[in-house]
C-alpha cells in the first residue's frame, strides 16, 4: 500500500537538501511525494519530479520582518530570541495558513519536517497527520529549543490547537548525526522515537555516489565552500589569496550566482565552480574549508574528509564545535579566522594524520547508520502497516 508523504521545510537550499535523500527513497518505493515551501524553491525541487505546494515567502521577506520587529538579523546575530522569531514566529505567521490550505487539498498520510521548520508540525496537528522531524546536525541547545517552543505556542493557541510541549514535536526524530559527532548531553524528548538516518552529501539523482579518495600523486586538492548564502567574496577572496601560498590545488564554489571575477584572483591553482552537488565537489579532495553548514559538514564527514570550519552565522557554530571536539578538523571562530590563520590550520590538517583518521572514524559510523530506503520502509510500516 502506498502513501502520500508531504515534506515541509524552511525555504533555503541548506534546509531542503538534507530531506532530499529520504524524499527520493519514498519515490523509489512508489509513494507520492510533495514539498510545501515557498514558490521560490521550485527551480531546485521541480527537476526532481517532486510536486511543490507553494506557501509563504522566501527568507529575504522573513529576515526583513524580523529586522523590523527586533532590529536583529538571525543569520548574523543568531541569538535565541532572533532565531525563535524567525523560524517559529514570523515564518509561521506568513506561511502556516497557506500551507494548511495546500495540505488539506493534497491530503498527506505522513508529514516530514526539518528541525527548525515549524509550519509542518502545525499543519500535522491541524490535520491529525503523523509527523516526523529530521534533524540535520547535532542537537540544538536547550536555550534555542525552549525559545522556539515558547514563541510558536501562541500560533497554535490562536488556532485552537494544542501547543507542542517541546522541540522537536511529533512521533519520530529522524537523526542524521553520528554518535561520535553528537553533544554529550543529547536526549530525545519524552514520547519521541529516535530513528537513525544516514546523512548523504547532495548528489544528482543520475550520478552514483563516489568515494573521496585523494589522488595518488601531485598536490593535495582542497575544497573551499561557504555554501549558497555565506559565499561573500569579501570573506572568501582574501582566503583564496592566502591559500595560493600553500602547496595545494583549490576548488572554490561560487554560491548561487557568484562569478570568478568577483574574487580578483589570478592563479592557475584555484578553480571556481558554480553550484553543483556536494558529492561531485568532494571527489578526490584531501581537505575542506567551509562555513560549517550542516549539510556540508555531515556530507564531508560521510566521505571521511577532514575540515577547517570558519562559522559565519546561523547554526554553524554548533557544527564548528563538534568538528573540533571530534578531532575531525579545526574550528576558527570570529576574531581568529584571518586568512593567514586559516591557511595555517589547513597546513596542520594536511600534515597531521590524526585529523583524517578521526574523519574516517566518523565516516564509518555514518556508513553503519540505516539508509534512507530503510528508514522510508520503516516509516511506511509504522504509519500504514
Amino acid at each position: 500500500m502506498t502513501m502520500r508523504v508531504l515534506f515541509s521545510n524552511v525555504p533555503a537550499f541548506g534546509h531542503f537538501l538534507p530531506l532530499l535523500p529520504l524524499a527520493r527513497a519514498f519515490r523509489r518505493q512508489g509513494h507520492e511525494v510533495a514539498v510545501v515551501t515557498a514558490a521560490g524553491m521550485t527551480p531546485l525541487i521541480a527537476p526532481e519530479g517532486i510536486e511543490v505546494l507553494p506557501a509563504g515567502p522566501m527568507p529575504d521577506v522573513l529576515f526583513a520582518e524580523v529586522g523590523r520587529k527586533l532590529g536583529l538579523n538571525p543569520a548574523t546575530e543568531p541569538t535565541p530570541e532572533a532565531v525563535a522569531e524567525f523560524f517559529a514566529g514570523v515564518r509561521v505567521d506568513l506561511t502556516a495558513d497557506e500551507a494548511l490550505a495546500q495540505a488539506k487539498s493534497w491530503q498527506p498520510d505522513l508529514i516530514i519536517s526539518e528541525m527548525v521548520d515549524f509550519v509542518g508540525p502545525l499543519v500535522a496537528t491541524s490535520l491529525g497527520v503523523p509527523l516526523a522531524t529530521l534533524a540535520f546536525g547535532p542537537s540544538v541547545p536547550a536555550e534555542f529549543t525552549d525559545a522556539l517552543t515558547a514563541v510558536v505556542r501562541s500560533r497554535y493557541e490562536e488556532r485552537g490547537l494544542p501547543a507542542p510541549e517541546h522541540t522537536p514535536a511529533g512521533r519520530w526524530l529522524l537523526d542524521t548525526c553520528p554518535p561520535g559527532f553528537q553533544f554529550d548531553n543529547f536526549a530525545v524528548p519524552s514520547g519521541v522515537e529516535r530513528i537513525a538516518l544516514r546523512p548523504e552529501p547532495h548528489q544528482s539523482p543520475d550520478v552514483p555516489a563516489g568515494g573521496g579518495t585523494p589522488p595518488a600523486g601531485g598536490r593535495p586538492r582542497v575544497l573551499v565552500s561557504f555554501g549558497t548564502v555565506f559565499a561573500d567574496p569579501a570573506v572568501v577572496g582574501p582566503l583564496l589569496g592566502a591559500l595560493t601560498d600553500v602547496d595545494v590545488d583549490v576548488l572554490a564554489t561560487l554560491g548561487l550566482d557568484g562569478k570568478p571575477e568577483d574574487y580578483q584572483l589570478d592563479s592557475d591553482r584555484v578553480e571556481f565552480s558554480p553550484f553543483v552537488p556536494l558529492a561531485q565537489l568532494l571527489e578526490n579532495v584531501s581537505a575542506v574549508i567551509s562555513h560549517g553548514g550542516a549539510g556540508t559538514t555531515l556530507g564531508t564527514l560521510a566521505r571521511g574528509i577532514p575540515m577547517v570550519v570558519v562559522p559565519q552565522g546561523a547554526d554553524q557554530f554548533f557544527q564548528a564545535d563538534r568538528v573540533a571536539a571530534s578531532g575531525a578538523g579545526l574550528a576558527l571562530m570570529p576574531g581568529q579566522a584571518d586568512p593567514a590563520a586559516i591557511a595555517a590550520a589547513l597546513r596542520r590538517l594536511l600534515d597531521e594524520p590524526t585529523f583524517t583518521e578521526a574523519a574516517r572514524r566518523l565516516s564509518a559510523e555514518i556508513a553503519a547508520m540505516p539508509s534512507p530506503d530503510e528508514v522510508a520502509e520503516r516509516l511506511r510500516a509504522e504509519v500504514i502497516g
